[in-house]
């Protein structure tokens, strides 16, 4: 008899700082992100919502159970529907984002990735602009709690990505320029910003890190993705030279020490990234999604 894997644990909010908790989505992988409750005295923020309906309740549920505060503020670290789909439903709040992050949320296309899935069911996602954005770094105060919130002034997991910094708590909330335990994505932005980013990142010598998807981790993260990205660049450049396409490449190309890491089908993704940024040029979507098609035999299995 097969043994069959071991399915995810529940949902948790874990202490990460003083009235700051981690909501935790086991295993991590596509579409079960993390998102952060910071408490105050009179109001909540919140870093990102979740990919459903059901889990931004479930997260909303969890909120209730550690604080009586309301969620004034919602920050969007970027677009992806896992991190903004729930947005609309803190029902009040004011979401803040990079203004990347709000073009792409208000888009029409905004919806249209999700059929590269198989499920979850995704219940009643909305767009929601957000109303305050900003280009660089932006401050909000939760009591006497600086919360800093930067862009990194370049593309990395994203052209929009935004992180925060709580420099009393030396906890960062990376978004999805980290994946603990994940292949990286840098389908929709830069292998070499990525890297630039998480440098800032390491001299920044956080406590603690709450990564975009996994469990909250320290800077051996930070170096396991640099790491990664310095291995991708390389496979790349070798591949781009020999003509090989990203797809061949991909089926070419032996994962090695990283062959762990979930989301595998990620390296097709992540190698049209790289030529992209080899050949100056915007990165071919729709071949993307139909190399990853190839790669995984049909939509991609997601977190049903």
């Amino acid at each position: 008899m097969t043994e069959q894997p071991a399915a995810p644990s529940a949902p948790r909010m874990v202490a990460v700082a003083d009235g700051v908790h981690a909501y935790i989505q086991p295993d991590g992988g596509w579409y079960l992100n993390n998102a952060v409750l910071i408490d105050g005295p009179d109001a909540a923020i919140s870093i990102d919502s979740a990919a459903t309906e059901a889990r931004t309740a479930a997260y909303q549920d969890e909120i209730a159970r550690v604080t009586d505060r309301p969620v004034r503020t919602v920050v969007a670290t970027h677009h992806h529907g896992d991190h903004t789909h729930g947005n609309h439903l803190f029902s009040g709040a004011t979401i803040v984002s990079h203004p990347y992050c709000r073009d792409r949320v208000l888009r029409e296309d905004y919806h249209a990735v999700l059929p590269m899935f198989a499920g979850p069911e995704w219940g009643d996602i909305r767009a929601a602009g957000p109303a305050v954005t900003f280009a660089e770094r932006l401050e909000l105060w939760s009591g006497e709690r600086r919360v800093e919130l930067r862009h990194p002034g370049r593309a990395a997991h994203t052209h929009g990505d935004v992180y925060a910094w709580l420099p009393d708590d030396r906890l960062l909330i990376s978004g999805d320029l980290i994946f603990n335990g994940g292949t990286p994505m840098l389908a929709e932005g830069s292998p070499t910003g990525l890297l630039r980013t998480l440098e800032e990142i390491g001299e920044l010598a956080p406590r603690l890190i709450v990564p975009g998807h996994g469990e909250p981790c320290g800077l051996e993260a930070v170096e396991a993705t640099t790491d990664y990205l310095r291995w991708i660049l390389g496979v790349a450049r070798d591949a781009h030279a020999e003509g090989l396409s990203p797809l061949d490449a991909a089926r070419s190309i032996d994962a090695g020490r990283f062959s762990g890491l979930r989301e595998p089908e990620r390296l097709v993704m992540n190698l049209h990234s790289c030529y992209a940024e080899f050949e100056g040029t915007a990165v071919d979507m729709g071949q993307l999604a139909a190399d990853t098609f190839a790669i995984v035999g049909g939509p991609i299995p997601s977190c049903a």
